[in-house]
């Protein structure tokens, strides 16, 4: 089980090795790339969609600076940072709550649930209540708590850009659900919800100095912006519900693990194990990594590298194979 001769195993050692437990080394080629999918964010949208969805948020970038140059009679920039995709269920955890700070001002449509939010960290918050009194300090003060006046300010600044937003959004009428939320998650959702965070930042024309802030939305209300229908409201089919929840099925995260092999050893063995011991799998080296999800079998594989990071490339399925 142990190689005595060298702790630095030869090629020429390996196929020593293999050939001893009856089994051909594979050509050596290089690893194949491949493309990296993220099954941890939303995937609804297509590419065309996309490409509309960010249209929609540079109008809006240039938008915002507009308001934000008319509120503090100066000459603003805004660009956009990123825009993300993610289900809610990343944003419940124990450990995001613990560390939110965020002053968030929560908004609707009229006589609707909350569906967004507009979120500004702690330090921006403070640096554009500062701004907004024309405080050329501003941003050098970052320990003071926000007067009743510096709040009063900020919730008249981000309901402009409520504003803003809604006009952009074929006339959506968004409107402020009462003040800024602090210290906890200002959106009633599912896990499975899916969420659009537009990230942007903002600076003084001419300073270095940049501050940033985020906008916070249910997917489903970008319909109208990337030209997906919109669900109407009313009695749903059993065909539809069926389909609803089967969309939400499909994009519940599970874990899927890569095995090489298993194998067993007393316990002597376990405990004598040192650096450069050799295990040896029942497994030969020219059959497939097993793709478990559940403790079961699903698919076949083979290892790649994918952006420098260990991958599987899945060759065929395990459904309806006899176990």
């Amino acid at each position: 089980m142990r190689d005595n001769a060298t702790h630095n195993l030869s090629k020429k050692r390996i196929r020593q090795l293999l050939a001893s437990i009856g089994s051909k080394p594979m050509e050596e080629t290089d690893a194949e790339e491949t493309a990296e999918y993220n099954w941890h964010e939303p995937q609804s949208l297509t590419g065309p969609q996309l490409d509309m969805l960010d249209g929609f948020v540079h109008k809006l970038a240039t938008a915002l600076a507009d308001k934000f140059s008319s509120f503090c009679r100066s000459k603003f920039n805004a660009t956009i940072a990123s825009t993300t995709f993610h289900f809610a269920s990343e944003f419940l955890k124990p450990a995001a709550e613990s560390q939110r700070r965020d002053f968030c001002l929560p908004f609707a449509r009229a006589h609707e649930r909350v569906c967004g939010f507009i979120g500004l960290p702690e330090q921006t918050a403070i640096v554009w209540a500062r701004q907004l009194l024309g405080d050329s300090e501003s941003g050098k003060d970052s320990d003071v708590t926000l007067s009743q006046l510096e709040e009063s300010l900020l919730w008249d600044l981000i309901s402009s850009f409520l504003e803003v937003f809604s006009t952009l959004h074929a006339g959506a009428d968004f409107r402020p659900e009462g003040d800024f939320v602090k210290d906890q998650w200002p959106l009633k959702v599912h896990e499975t919800d899916e969420l659009c965070r537009i990230s942007f930042d903002v600076n003084k024309a001419g300073s270095e100095e940049t501050s940033h802030a985020y906008l916070m939305i249910l997917c489903e209300e970008l319909n109208s912006v990337v030209g997906k229908a919109a669900q109407t409201s009313g009695m749903f089919s059993p065909e539809e519900i069926s389909k609803a929840n089967l969309n939400h099925l499909q994009v519940l995260p599970i874990t899927i693990a890569a095995q090489l092999d298993l194998t067993e050893l007393t316990f002597r063995e376990i405990a004598n194990l040192q650096v450069n011991d050799i295990l040896l799998l029942d497994k030969t080296v020219d059959q497939p990594v097993d793709l478990i999800v559940g403790n079961r079998i699903v698919y076949y594989g083979w290892p790649v590298k994918s952006s420098g990071k260990y991958a599987v490339s899945i060759t065929s399925s395990a459904f309806g194979e006899t176990s």
